[in-house]
């Protein structure tokens, strides 16, 4: 397990214009310099944090998926980003793990912001996705899972003798009027899991008039603020450090007293219940 890059990508985002978001993206990919292992783009990267779902949503495979094929293939790096996946009637806010050579794995978001009643319009996931990546065991989650602790609760593997994942990876369009809740929350899922936590906002005004201002950081495991942007464009390359995760982990193992728990899911309202309501 060597360091890990991860590229996060600060960026305005055109309303509800794919073609002119994935141009934006290709160029800012392409002006990375040294090379990275994992990009983030932001929640919903394509279009802004929108509703339009019946409009802008799109089938696996097309336009996006292939794009993001494309992307890892050129630059060698795992892609992250979610966008507006539709899947026979229902639509979901997905994030989509695109590796070079087309290997790719979802993680459907599983809260749904409902003051913007997003849980009106799209499905709520319903698996965690933990997946490795250059030795580095990643968990990718979308903007609002950041409220929910014990959804991101990191376990003790007894198989492996390591917790589950060693970096958590929020992907948001997180508004201005909260960014102190982002700022604290991002600390405190990196202190309660004893992992490297990233998040990856975007800035300037979407379609609805919300501003965002940024703050995409990465948190130490100790909660220490390794790198962070507020306000502005930003494209920053951050190492992990390999050796300071396990050795910290080694002299804190906070994780080995951890209350064991389940998850038990609701069931869920058929699509025809909420799809454009």
């Amino acid at each position: 397990m060597q360091d890990l890059k991860i590229t996060l990508i600060q960026s305005d985002l055109h309303w509800e214009d794919p073609e002119a978001n994935l141009s934006m993206f290709e160029e800012k990919i392409w002006r990375i310099n040294g090379g990275t292992d994992v990009i983030v783009l932001p929640e919903m990267f394509t279009t802004g944090f929108t509703m339009a779902a019946a409009r802008l949503g799109e089938m696996m495979n097309m336009r996006t998926f292939k794009w993001m094929k494309q992307v890892a293939d050129q630059t060698g790096a795992l892609i992250l980003g979610s966008y507006i996946v539709k899947v026979h009637d229902r639509f979901y806010n997905r994030l989509l793990w695109m590796e070079p050579g087309g290997n790719f794995k979802t993680y459907d978001k599983r809260h749904l912001f409902r003051m913007a009643n997003e849980h009106k319009t799209f499905a709520p996931g319903e698996s965690l996705l933990i997946s490795t990546w250059k030795g580095w065991r990643i968990c990718p989650l979308v903007c609002y899972d950041l409220r929910f602790p014990v959804w991101s609760r990191n376990r003790w593997d007894v198989t492996t003798k390591r917790p589950t994942y060693d970096v958590a990876i929020y992907v948001a369009n997180w508004p201005t009027a909260r960014i102190d809740a982002w700022n604290t929350l991002l600390k405190a899922r990196a202190i309660e899991n004893l992992s490297y936590v990233v998040g990856v906002n975007r800035i300037g005004q979407d379609g609805n008039g919300i501003e965002y201002n940024g703050h995409s950081s990465v948190i130490s495991p100790k909660g220490e603020i390794i790198f962070t942007n507020e306000g502005g464009e930003a494209s920053r390359t951050v190492d992990l450090n390999a050796n300071s995760l396990h050795a910290f982990r080694d002299r804190f193992p906070a994780y080995m007293d951890a209350d064991e728990f389940t998850i038990e899911f609701e069931e869920f309202e058929e699509p025809s219940d909420f799809i454009g309501r």
